[in-house]
């Protein structure tokens, strides 16, 4: 389990002890609770942290088969007006103005540093007909759930010309592993042509779905954004083949860090930027000549110089994992960075972990030590993913 697994996990509680009535609740709630599930606290949400299963063989059984995840909580927005694109592009370093209908793009809201207030996702969507507005542009945006408010009201204060139009009646869930595409086509026959990071726009019966060809675990899946009222139903069709389990945040949070994939709050925050993140790939050539986003100067010296310290995977010796905060030190015995996220990979059988480290020690195959329970444990610097993403890039 990861850091944030275990976190999740180990909180004993049941549902009836939790104190329910001051926490949100997604539409799949009942679902969870007669499924079994253990329900925990999270951004504010009672979320199911695994079910009777354990995090290890949902993990697992995401890996060889179909794991069907609730993450309802993350915010959910559709952003457009003129130019929305160009607009956007002065908070993003992503580019935008490019994008095909439908094409989505994972960037980075920064602050005036440059520094990371969420990592999101935006999608051009076909402008609303309904709208005579020359140049105008239609944008699905999702955040992380933690930040979703002050996502929303920081895009509304530094762009008000764009309407901002919360979707708070759509529930969000993600159908991932290697049958989700078989899966998911005895349905909507038409996903089997949706190529990674790619949303269309579909009709099941008189329901009107987002589907992205996408997902936070490494696996090929798709992310179906679908109204409150319609939820439990869609989730209970898909649950009835075999081969589909619910899977809790335990077993989705050790399966983004085999994927090395960030989670905001512990890998990127406020404190941290793409170049260090490791997010580089994220900003392309046109941006890099043109600028136009917050903190352009730092971050593009850090990508032409390279920055202090970097984001690096780790692998260590042995079977202890280590977690969040551990010291992560030079063979000398220097403490050269931390880690952010760690735990035991189900798929590897061996204790991963990534962090912040110096950038001369962030080279592949560096050894250095992490303090687990006072004690230096040995570990390589290794490259991410830990696990090879199998996303079906092409159709």
């Amino acid at each position: 389990m990861s850091n944030l697994s275990q976190t999740l996990a180990s909180n004993s509680e049941s549902p009836v002890e939790i104190p329910y009535d001051v926490l949100a609740k997604t539409p799949l709630y009942d679902l969870h609770c007669a499924l079994g599930a253990r329900m925990v606290p999270f951004a504010g949400y009672a979320m199911p942290v695994q079910y009777p299963t354990g995090i290890i063989s949902e993990h697992i059984h995401t890996r060889q088969n179909v794991g069907l995840f609730d993450i309802s909580h993350m915010g959910q927005a559709v952003i457009e007006g003129k130019d929305a694109a160009r607009a956007l592009e002065t908070l993003v370093p992503g580019e935008l103005t490019t994008l095909a209908l439908g094409q989505m793009r994972y960037t980075q809201l920064l602050n005036d540093q440059g520094n990371i207030i969420d990592d999101l996702i935006l999608t051009r969507l076909e402008p609303d007909p309904m709208r005579e507005q020359p140049g105008g542009e239609r944008f699905l945006v999702v955040v992380n759930a933690a930040t979703k408010h002050m996502d929303f009201a920081f895009l509304a204060a530094r762009k008000p010309e764009l309407k901002l139009t919360i979707l708070a009646e759509r529930a969000l869930l993600a159908l991932q592993g290697p049958k989700a595409e078989a899966i998911l086509a005895q349905l909507l026959p038409q996903v089997t042509s949706l190529p990674f990071m790619y949303l269309l726009e579909a009709k099941f019966g008189h329901i009107d779905l987002y589907i992205s060809r996408s997902g936070y675990t490494g696996e090929d899946g798709f992310e179906i954004s679908i109204p409150n009222s319609s939820a439990e139903g869609f989730a209970k069709e898909l649950l009835s083949n075999k081969d589909v389990w619910p899977i809790g945040l335990g077993a989705r949070d050790s399966l983004r860090l085999e994927a090395g994939l960030c989670l905001y709050g512990h890998d990127i925050d406020e404190t941290t930027n793409p170049a260090e993140a490791g997010l580089s790939w994220s900003i392309p050539k046109r941006r890099r000549i043109e600028g136009g986003f917050p903190g352009e100067a730092l971050i593009l010296k850090m990508l032409k110089e390279g920055p202090e310290r970097r984001r690096a995977g780790f692998m260590l010796d042995g079977k202890t994992p280590a977690r969040e905060g551990a010291e992560i030190i030079s063979p000398k015995g220097e403490k050269i960075g931390q880690i952010t996220s760690g735990g035991f990979s189900p798929t590897l059988s061996k204790p991963i972990a990534m962090g912040y480290v110096e950038i001369q020690h962030a080279v592949p195959g560096s050894e250095v030590f992490i303090i687990v329970r006072g004690k230096p444990l040995k570990a390589k610097t290794t490259l991410m993913p830990f696990v090879p993403h199998k996303y079906k890039r092409g159709i």
